[in-house]
């Protein structure tokens, strides 16, 4: 039996299914079926890509369904990772979804409505089809769905805050300009070929002229990147995940972007992965060093973020960045001879993919139950989550301890693997590796240092200490579906944690097969594989985690009780002894870190890069200029890439959209002259170049 075939078809039945589902069932129902039944979906495609990844392989063609080409549905061991980690996702993301869209629970923001829950199963079943496409036609129309469906699911609550109707604005713009780089990429890819399967396509590449192979290439990684939320094509990311439904921001997050990584991964070391030699070697410095930026950007501007579904989202900027690194490195040492090394970089890359998408999906579940039961995403007005959302507050700190980069820690192996990989490429043959190999190993240990201090900030500040604001004080628990979810979450996070040593040689497999390392059952892989993850067994993962887990119990239980008691003692001493206490009284809110004044110093180390905006407004009074009645200071920390980048096309194209409008004046004789002065234009062209 073709576990492949029956999971990946029974997953688009049910899909089909949960659409039907959510035109015709009741509304109190209707988050519960299509809950359900999305579920099934996302259980069923990861089973097939599971089944992928340990070899099964499934194709099939229905020349009817589209035009010219049909559709080709071919489903290999990397589809099959990038299919298992979004179903798992998927599936996760609709049990939280029960609970957070039924009625009267997410506040009447209209998620149970019949578009929001039709286009949900909709988004799954495409994000399963992208990475089982099989042909260049096939790719473009599942890529285009995902677009699509994504888009409304975001704008899915624009009635109620304009900032939604915005961030809706640049995903469109920013998701359809990078599929148009990918539309032209692919053609011009294609363009040889007998065929626009991935067969024919990648026997027709190795005949692609240099300039043409880097220029298909260079569109890919524009189009896939802005996908993947790579610097500086990321604008849209830290706008769309935060305003879209918490269940569909982990979709985005944990499933979407990942997609954008596998199109680079199978234009790049796929389709093209016969041109390798020296001639390829700046695509993937290219790769690597965007990679390396992406992350250190995408960090730093987590570390000083106040909005949590935002920093979760410049998280995601750096972890898709840590990929690229190593998915630049996979193709920078298979251009050069190695590949063994380049097997190890990919397989780091591809359990970097697994691990982010166990914790962020755990991290934006935890952070939408958090904005359900305070509405508020501001740090600096929570606090005090922990004695009244003690369930969340756990599946947060899970969350934070697997996203940081140490031990136990579900990142940890990963980014190890991965800058073992880095380290062994040295020494590098020509002056811009080795220039670009130590620059990215300084980088993935900048951002890991950068990450503990990020979710450091974001656990102790929002769920410990005092309650800053009414709305934390008077939080309240998640729904049991909402609360399941992040049990699962937290399994999978806690599951990559102890036992890497099950899913890298697994994953290693998949590597070699698309660098040419050979089976790394007996290979060199091997060797490096369990050199670098004999020092992680199991046994003393799990003793690490569990000692880990004890420890932040302890501190999360016992502290806050001794404080209090301390306090209690310290206030009965007063009343008998009168004992001085410098006029400050009792500990309020007021004395405490907020995320601001948290992540000031690490602000002040990185002033240059982050370039902020400091204003001080003081007010004199009117009897005298001398005395000052109030001072405010403000101080934002504005997207410098933004700022440089896109602000400048954003005014060019206000200004040549107002000279548009003085051209249209709304005479048609003008509009006439405008298309006979243009036929003309190119009849003189045409008799110029003939």
């Amino acid at each position: 039996m073709n576990l492949v075939a029956l999971g990946l078809s029974s997953a688009l039945v049910l899909g089909v299914a949960a659409l039907l589902a959510a035109l015709l069932a009741t509304r109190a129902a209707r988050p519960v079926v299509v809950g359900v039944l999305t579920c099934g979906a996302g259980v069923l495609g990861a089973v097939a890509g599971v089944a992928a990844m340990g070899g099964q392989t499934w194709s099939m063609q229905l020349p009817g369904l589209l035009p010219l080409s049909g559709v080709v549905v071919a489903v290999d061991p990397l589809g099959g990772v990038f299919m298992a980690v979004s179903g798992a996702v998927a599936a996760v993301a609709a049990i939280y979804g029960i609970g957070y869209s039924r009625p009267g629970v997410a506040g009447g923001h209209g998620l149970d409505g019949r578009g929001v829950q039709a286009v949900l199963p909709l988004f799954v079943v495409s994000l399963l089809l992208v990475p089982a496409a099989g042909s260049v036609a096939t790719l473009l129309v599942c890529w285009e769905l995902m677009a699509l469906t994504s888009l409304l699911l975001v704008v899915a609550e624009h009635r109620r805050r304009a900032a939604v109707a915005s961030a809706g604005r640049w995903y469109a713009v920013m998701t359809h300009l990078g599929f148009v780089a990918i539309l032209i990429g692919l053609l011009v890819l294609a363009a040889p070929a007998s065929g626009d399967s991935y067969v024919q396509v990648r026997a027709a590449a190795a005949t692609l002229s240099p300039v043409t192979a880097g220029l298909v290439f260079v569109l890919c990684v524009i189009g896939f990147g802005s996908k993947a939320g790579i610097v500086p094509l990321h604008a849209w990311l830290p706008r769309a995940h935060p305003e879209a439904p918490s269940h569909v921001s982990a979709l985005m997050s944990a499933a979407m972007v990942n997609l954008g990584v596998y199109g680079i991964i199978r234009v790049g070391l796929d389709l093209m992965g016969a041109l390798t030699g020296g001639g390829t070697q700046w695509w993937w410095l290219l790769a690597l060093a965007l990679g390396a930026i992406s992350a250190v950007y995408g960090i730093l501007q987590a570390v000083i973020s106040t909005d949590l579904k935002r920093m979760l989202a410049y998280s995601t900027t750096e972890n898709m960045g840590l990929v690229l690194v190593g998915v630049g490195a996979s193709g920078l040492f298979a251009s050069t001879g190695r590949p063994v090394l380049a097997a190890l970089a990919l397989t780091a890359a591809l359990l970097h993919v697994l691990g982010h998408a166990a914790f962020k999906s755990l991290l934006f579940l935890a952070a939408g139950s958090v904005l359900h039961a305070t509405g508020t995403r501001d740090l600096d007005a929570m606090g005090g989550l922990r004695a009244v959302m003690p369930l969340t507050t756990a599946a947060f700190g899970l969350g934070a301890l697997a996203a940081s980069a140490l031990p136990p820690g579900t990142a940890f192996v990963s980014e190890w693997v991965l800058l073992q990989a880095l380290i062994h490429g040295l020494p590098a043959p020509g002056v811009a590796t080795s220039i670009v190999l130590p620059v990215a190993v300084a980088a993935v240990a900048l951002t890991a240092g950068l990450a503990v201090a990020t979710f450091v900030k974001a656990f102790g500040v929002g769920f410990l200490a005092r309650p800053r604001s009414d709305a934390a004080a008077h939080a309240h628990e998640s729904s049991p579906s909402m609360l399941l979810a992040l049990a699962v979450a937290g399994l999978g996070c806690v599951g990559l944690a102890i036992a890497p040593t099950t899913f890298l040689p697994v994953l290693g497999r998949v590597a070699g097969q698309l660098v040419g390392s050979g089976s790394p059952v007996s290979g060199a892989l091997t060797t490096e594989l369990v050199g670098i993850s004999g020092s992680l067994s199991p046994v003393l993962l799990v003793v690490a985690l569990l000692v880990g887990t004890m420890l932040v119990l302890v501190l999360v239980v016992t502290v806050p009780r001794l404080l209090i008691a301390s306090g209690i003692r310290r206030s009965r001493a007063r009343r008998a002894a009168r004992l001085w206490d410098c006029g400050a009284g009792p500990l309020s809110e007021r004395m405490e870190y907020t995320a601001t004044s948290f992540a000031e110093p690490l602000q002040r180390v990185f002033d240059n890069v982050l370039k902020p905006d400091q204003d001080i407004d003081v007010t004199h009074l009117r009897e005298s200029a001398y005395l000052v009645a109030s001072v405010a200071y403000r101080r934002r920390v504005p997207d410098r890439v933004e700022r440089r980048f896109y602000q400048p096309v954003l005014a060019a194209a206000e200004v040549w959209g107002r000279a548009g409008r003085r051209l249209a004046t709304g005479s048609v004789h003008r509009y006439l002259g405008y298309g006979f002065y243009t036929v003309c234009a190119l009849l003189i062209l045409l008799v110029v170049t003939r």
